[in-house]
């Protein structure tokens, strides 16, 4: 993929799961573009290995469903970076493959609690200090599963649904006050979070995608970077779509 250098010039970005996967591309982007990244991730080794990689200016373990972590890691990377102007919310986990009549009550708790109450403590917690500044790009990442629906995975398709809800709401509350957001709807792509789910899921939703493969992570975390730059700025509280043709609306 085409990098644009200095498209971040001057720009500080806070990637959640920015220790792999999607939040991991989407920093080394932001970063190879000009722009200081805060990465955030529940998985200490792989963050502190990934910060050096990327060459992130600061790495901070937090667990998302924790709404006072979130917050003092806000307060943190505020502190040391001395503005943030750049959100983008790519946490998440899949959770059990299951039927809803069988479907761990537990496991139902901990998607909902990284999945979507993660997502609204980081854009809660972070969207203060873009108004201060009076500027802001906030991307949450959602998924083909929020707008149609993936059988045996209920949990994950009802938080992701509430993502794009959420952020048409906070779209619409920001809208002319400098701050944009908008939400990223990827179909399924290589990525590590494949490994916490079955082959026979994996294949199902490759079998949905008209482009006939899965997406890659470089082709989610362009559109991201897009949505994060000053080039997206006329266009907020929507949602973006890289699906493979998957979902078109």
């Amino acid at each position: 993929m085409t990098l644009y250098p200095g498209r971040f010039d001057g720009r500080v970005a806070i990637v959640t799961g920015g220790a792999s996967g999607l939040g991991r591309e989407v920093a080394r982007r932001i970063v190879a573009e000009g722009g200081t990244v805060v990465i955030w991730d529940h998985n200490g080794k792989a963050l502190a290995d990934s910060a050096q990689t990327i060459g992130a200016a600061l790495h901070t373990r937090v667990d998302v469903s924790d709404a006072n972590a979130v917050g003092a890691a806000a307060r943190t990377a505020a502190q040391a970076m001395g503005k943030i102007d750049i959100l983008v919310c790519s946490a998440g986990i899949t959770g059990a493959t299951a039927p809803v009549q069988d479907f761990p009550i537990d496991s139902w708790l901990h998607v909902v609690g990284v999945n979507l109450n993660g997502l609204f403590y980081c854009n809660r917690a972070i969207v203060p200090y873009m108004l201060d500044n009076g500027y802001g790009r906030i991307v949450n990442v959602s998924s083909v599963a929020g707008k149609e629906g993936n059988p045996n995975a209920s949990a994950y398709s009802a938080t992701k649904s509430g993502v794009i809800g959420f952020t048409k709401s906070i779209g619409k509350e920001l809208a002319g006050r400098g701050v944009i957001a908008n939400a990223l709807t990827p179909a399924t792509f290589e990525s590590p979070i494949l490994a916490q789910l079955p082959q026979s899921q994996v294949d199902y939703m490759r079998d949905k995608i008209p482009m006939g493969r899965l997406g890659e992570v470089a082709e989610s975390a362009a559109m991201v970077c897009f949505m994060a730059s000053e080039e997206c700025s006329f266009t907020t509280a929507a949602t973006f779509d890289t699906s493979g043709g998957r979902t078109t609306y």
